[in-house]
């Protein structure tokens, strides 16, 4: 059993799911390490149940309030109640969402026939067989892809990797996610395979598009600019530095028989640009860039990107031209992102108004105890 010290300001009293390593009257033995421990509180107080990992900096992570055990009839459970919010027919979602689904660092997209794994705490790591068994029960999928190779996995001493429940190579091939055609690489691709968690977004800005010059900004595959080019807008333009990216771009524009342009560029070097002044205004730009705050020490710099690049996005924007900009960094909180557009406006000397607020979709629910949970965040700004 783990006990917090008395002195602690643990954000698990406050019901974050998380303990760390400082927090505690002493760390158990190593043997325990992928094992399912309760914690309890100064008072001797019971916290819940939680799976513990000396080797990590959080070193218990609730998966319960009550006393369980992390079994073949827990995650079953777990599984079918994560499942069961999601909606049934969509073959394109997020099936389980870490914490949020009380399975903690386990991670699930579903692309049709397709599930996409990731785990990235040692008792995960540990189960991943009974994981990935109970998956093929539940939802029969025709290939099970396990992406073992964050960088985050480090951090519980667990090894990278990628591999397939079958052992054969997941090749790749067309997809349709809302009305397009993709080619998904989700045995190499980035993250999963393919940003579910902006598919809302897409469609969205797409209503702002019709007839007008749009700009995405950090396109990666170029969704925003295909939705926008379907919509009926003017000119499309997608930027990312990756050439990768923007081959798949330009690879998914043709299938799909869009008339949008793709080029290699570092967006901030690209809007920053001085011999850019006399082109004409965009209507629409979007920014989507990567994470810039990867920790919390990195969050002072990102903060001075994130205005950086939402100052040049609003000098290039026509008067009454729309803005829709998102940050993915967690560690970048609301309120934080709203300083940032408020700085870029009042050096931009642009009247700035939010149209919509937007946030990540529902199929990756955030707990209200846990900031972590919400990562995706952004606004659709009128700038006059």
């Amino acid at each position: 059993m783990l006990k917090l010290k008395a002195n602690a300001k643990a954000r698990v009293l406050a019901g974050h799911p998380w303990v760390f390593a400082n927090e505690v009257e002493a760390l158990l033995p190593a043997e325990n390490d992928g094992g399912v421990v309760e914690c309890r509180d100064r008072s001797g107080r019971p916290l819940g149940t939680g799976i513990y990992n000396s080797r990590s900096q959080i070193i218990w992570r609730r998966i319960n309030r009550e006393r369980v055990s992390l079994d073949e009839a827990f995650l079953r459970g777990a599984l079918q109640r994560a499942i069961g919010k999601r909606p049934a027919d969509d073959r394109h979602r997020r099936l389980v969402w870490s914490e949020s689904d009380d399975l903690p660092g386990v991670v699930v997209d579903q692309f049709g026939d397709t599930l996409v794994l990731q785990v990235q705490t040692l008792a995960m790591e540990q189960r991943t067989a009974l994981l990935v068994g109970l998956l093929g029960e539940l939802l029969s999928p025709a290939e099970i892809i396990l992406r073992n190779d964050a960088t985050i996995r480090r951090l519980e001493g667990l090894p990278l990797g990628v591999s397939t429940r079958s052992g054969q190579a997941w090749a790749p091939r067309w997809e349709k996610i809302d009305g397009f055609d993709y080619w998904l690489d989700l045995q190499s691709g980035q993250k999963t395979g393919f940003y579910l968690d902006q598919r809302e977004q897409h469609r969205t800005v797409a209503r702002y598009a019709a007839g007008k010059r749009v700009l995405d900004a950090f396109c990666n595959q170029g969704s925003f600019a295909l939705h926008a080019a379907r919509a009926g807008a003017s000119e499309v333009l997608g930027l990312d530095s990756a050439e990768d990216a923007i081959g798949q771009a330009r690879r998914n524009a043709e299938r799909n028989a869009v008339k949008a342009s793709f080029t290699v560029a570092n967006v901030f070097d690209w809007l920053n640009d001085p011999a850019r002044p006399d082109e004409p205004k965009w209507d629409v730009i979007v920014l989507d860039p990567p994470p810039f705050a990867k920790s919390k020490s990195a969050l002072e710099g990102a903060l001075r990107g994130y205005k950086d690049i939402n100052l040049r996005a609003m000098q290039r924007l026509a008067p009454g031209g729309i803005l829709a900009t998102y940050t993915c960094s967690h560690h970048m909180q609301d309120a934080e992102l709203r300083s940032v557009l408020a700085q870029a406006a009042a050096d931009a000397k642009r009247k700035v108004q939010v149209v919509e607020f937007c946030h990540q979709p529902p199929d990756h629910p955030v707990l209200v105890t846990m900031p972590e949970s919400e990562y995706l965040r952004g606004y659709i700004l009128r700038v006059e």
